[in-house]
């Protein structure tokens, strides 16, 4: 199994949530592929850059198992794979937030019926480019001023007292991604509200190259993408008025990597989940995240929580 790379914690217990949209049947789902004959068919997932690492080593797993199921990963963001995800032209929406009331009014209309899976936990990353030696830190309070609308901050002598003038360039995720919604709801105090001067990408792999190769660069995303390109980047601890703390397996466990520590989601359609393909996988994904999880760069949830998914889905 190919190691992309290592995620996060555990915040609060978090609970299976089966959301029903619509009118839909509430007849039994197939039984899992077990027979005779192998499994064939595609099954399609779109949404989160963070959580796609997680969904491309276990699509890459499954394929030795069921060779003949084309899994598609696509990373659209979080909110580019709703948009498909409500208009049922996904079967699992990857997501680093939970759904909007906006995406769920969408589903409605189209009677999409889903189920809402935790799968890790991830920590958030401030990362800047390697040159940049006076930065050892930053406060949530300086991450804000540098990122709010309207702010002027272009150059790192505006950040602090005592940094020199070294002109900043930010680097961040896009609109459509539950990063970008996170972060701003979290660090600048409301989901969308971000200065637009940055350089954006739903593409965390484009915003790993920017930071690297720009000597003034800073930029976020989740922490298996900078684990990924460790010797390229520089980790900020990030300090919320406890002192800076860094991301790590350890700090998003215990909980003092806050406050930009978070779950991530799948989301399986219904309808998709009575095919014997897409039941299949996400059984499969269930059995083996926990560890994939691990191997790629994430904390896995606790063994509860995975066996709760496991027999919810089961009657789903």
């Amino acid at each position: 199994m190919q190691s992309f790379l290592k995620k996060l914690a555990i915040i609060s217990p978090v609970i299976l949530a089966t959301v029903l949209i619509g009118a839909c049947s509430k007849d039994a789902a197939p039984a899992a592929a077990g027979g005779a004959a192998p499994l064939g068919g595609t099954v399609r997932i779109d949404g989160s850059s963070t959580v796609a690492p997680i969904s491309e080593a276990i699509a890459e797993e499954f394929r030795k198992v069921s060779p003949e199921v084309r899994v598609t990963v696509g990373t659209s963001g979080t909110g580019g794979g709703f948009k498909k995800f409500m208009a049922a032209e996904t079967d699992i929406s990857d997501a680093s937030r939970p759904v909007k009331a906006e995406e769920i009014e969408k589903g409605k209309a189209a009677n999409i019926e889903y189920m809402e899976i935790p799968v890790a936990y991830d920590g958030l990353s401030i990362v800047i480019n390697p040159s940049l030696a006076f930065v050892d830190n930053l406060t949530t309070a300086e991450l804000k001023k540098i990122w709010e609308p309207g702010s002027t901050v272009n150059n790192w002598k505006d950040v602090r007292p005592g940094f020199p003038d070294k002109v900043l360039h930010l680097y961040g995720p896009g609109t459509d991604s539950g990063t970008f919604d996170y972060f701003t709801e979290t660090v600048v105090g409301k989901a969308g509200a971000s200065r637009p001067d940055y350089t954006a990408s739903e593409d965390d792999n484009i915003l790993v190259q920017g930071v690297a190769g720009d000597e003034g660069g800073l930029g976020f995303f989740g922490f298996a993408y900078y684990e990924a390109s460790a010797s390229k980047l520089k980790l900020v601890p990030v300090d919320a008025g406890k002192g800076p703390v860094a991301p790590s397996t350890a700090t998003i466990n215990d909980g003092t990597y806050a406050p930009l520590s978070r779950p991530l989601f799948i989301y399986v359609n219904k309808t998709s989940a009575q095919r014997p393909e897409v039941r299949a996988f996400v059984e499969f994904y269930l059995k083996t995240v926990p560890t994939i999880a691990k191997d790629v760069g994430y904390v896995s949830l606790p063994a509860a929580t995975y066996e709760s998914d496991t027999s919810s889905f089961a009657k789903f």
